[in-house]
């Protein structure tokens, strides 16, 4: 098979924003800037290690890794206030650490195990956080574009001022319920941003052998949508792009479409062996001169903001805390037999409310023992 060569995109002049906000970055604390680190480094190493834990046997299903996509997660979620949300697709472990879950709740959820995130029954594409704004996770290709498109119709009903992030891959952007949800949040002035994390392949095939247009945020232009690029290498470009997207949804109500310009190491899925379609040049290129964490520890040591030792620091302890969730997760129980029949309709869980006559399952939940 031909292997087509990624290339970075040039910021084009095009309808966007009117006028640009201050620049976000100019006011950060030297705490914050190595929160930052220390989050895309805990990313990287707990999806290591849950790629350690798949090739063991231990986790089943699919495990779409984030490695090489980290400052993406951590860039965009920086900017997140009270009232803006997060949903994406399957790629999900880096926004899920990003907005704040712990890597226990995470691993024993890829174990199937009972303290999971979604009480073992997700796995590794349906992480959840209610309580930070994150609603998943989710399998369908493209399956969360409308429910993005939901969240922002609601936020704007209830005459919030957020945003819904909603993050795709650049597979996603030729799905027909995506557009859709682009004429609706174009034709509602929904504040949705829509973030395509463009990794340059839809599973094994290139954007250029799979997508017309060389920009794929320029469809945004068909539906009267705001639209904008963004080198997703670049931890601080990120923020600022970020940041006047959601600008522009909570103070005009208006949707964007961000293209964040990206790399994943590895292939679509652990399952996808990824020797077929590009060449290992091609990746160690990427990891030599553009990996985000490499970049941004390196422009921290260079303002003096932490030393190369304390960098080491940062990046050991993110090793234990992962090796710690794996032992969580091993000890953790499986979920228990009467479990299956949970969290499926809201009026079994609540019988006291229970307004439907008749049995909603076809058989009595099964009994333990």
């Amino acid at each position: 098979m031909t292997t087509t060569k990624k290339t970075t995109k040039k910021s084009p002049s095009k309808k966007a924003a009117k006028g640009k906000s201050a620049d976000v970055n100019t006011k950060l604390t030297n705490e914050q800037k190595i929160g930052f680190l220390t989050t895309m480094l805990r990313i990287r190493r707990f999806e290591e290690r849950s790629l350690r834990v798949y090739q063991q046997g231990k986790i089943g299903g699919f495990l779409h890794l984030y490695i090489g996509q980290e400052a993406v997660a951590v860039g965009t979620v920086s900017m997140m206030g009270e009232h803006d949300h997060v949903i994406t697709a399957y790629r999900d472990h880096g926004h899920a650490l990003a907005v704040g879950m712990g890597m226990n709740e995470c691993m024993a959820e890829l174990y199937g195990k009972y303290t999971g995130c979604s009480k073992g029954k997700g796995g590794s594409m349906h992480f959840f956080a209610p309580d930070k704004n994150y609603w998943g996770g989710h399998g369908i290709v493209a399956g969360q574009t409308p429910l993005g498109a939901g969240i922002a119709y609601a936020l704007k009903y209830q005459e919030l001022k957020g945003s819904c992030m909603c993050f795709m891959g650049d597979g996603a952007v030729n799905q027909g319920a995506y557009h859709e949800s682009l004429n609706l949040a174009g034709l509602w002035d929904l504040p949705v941003i829509y973030i395509i994390e463009n990794n340059g392949y839809s599973m094994g095939t290139s954007q250029e052998r799979s997508s017309a247009g060389e920009i794929l945020a320029k469809r945004a232009e068909g539906y009267n949508i705001a639209w904008d690029i963004c080198d997703g290498h670049d931890l601080e470009e990120v923020r600022q792009k970020t940041s006047e997207a959601m600008a522009r949804a909570h103070n005009e109500c208006k949707p964007t479409i961000l293209e964040i310009d990206t790399y994943r190491y590895r292939g679509h899925s652990v399952a996808d062996p990824d020797k077929t379609y590009r060449t290992k040049d091609e990746i160690a290129e990427y990891q030599r001169t553009k990996d985000p964490i490499n970049l941004y520890r390196e422009k921290l040591i260079s303002q003096g903001v932490l030393t190369e030792a304390e960098a080491k620091e940062i990046d050991k302890a993110a090793r234990a805390e992962a090796e710690e969730s794996v032992t969580f997760a091993e000890q953790s129980p499986f979920p228990p037999t009467e479990e299956i029949t949970r969290d499926v309709y809201w009026e079994e869980d609540n019988p006291e409310h229970k307004v439907s006559q008749g049995r909603i399952f076809f058989q009595d939940p099964p009994v333990e023992g």
